[in-house]
């Protein structure tokens, strides 16, 4: 990514988690990048069988490690829509900060955000 004038920070790294079952098979996977010393995520997916198994959790709990540890994040966010999952991040320390009403038409975007390390 190219440096934005104004921001302290010059680069993009994606960062992306997959999770396999037992037969090699796709069960969820986590897709984002770090910027500013923020994770992004973009995308987290569950396959229907293994949800309510923990899977999500664990795969947010890596990424924010790797972000953590390995990207030099400090805090993370994610949007998610109301009928999607935004209890779900609240469970795992998120925060909401930000709704846009009606959007889509009939949903409600929401923005949360979480500290993951110190400064």
């Amino acid at each position: 990514m190219r440096a934005l004038r104004g921001t302290p920070a010059d680069d993009e790294r994606p960062l992306q988690l997959y999770a396999r079952d037992a037969d090699g098979e796709l069960a969820g996977g986590l897709v984002g990048y770090a910027w500013g010393h923020w994770l992004h995520v973009d995308l987290l997916w569950v396959d229907e069988r293994w949800r309510g198994a923990g899977l999500g959790s664990r795969l947010m709990a890596e990424a924010e490690r790797k972000a953590r540890d390995e990207l030099d994040c400090v805090h993370a966010r994610v949007e998610t829509w109301g009928f999607q999952a935004p209890r779900f991040y609240e469970k795992l320390g998120y925060t909401i900060v930000g709704v846009v009403e009606d959007y889509p038409p009939g949903e409600t975007d929401h923005l949360l955000v979480k500290r993951i390390a110190d400064a």
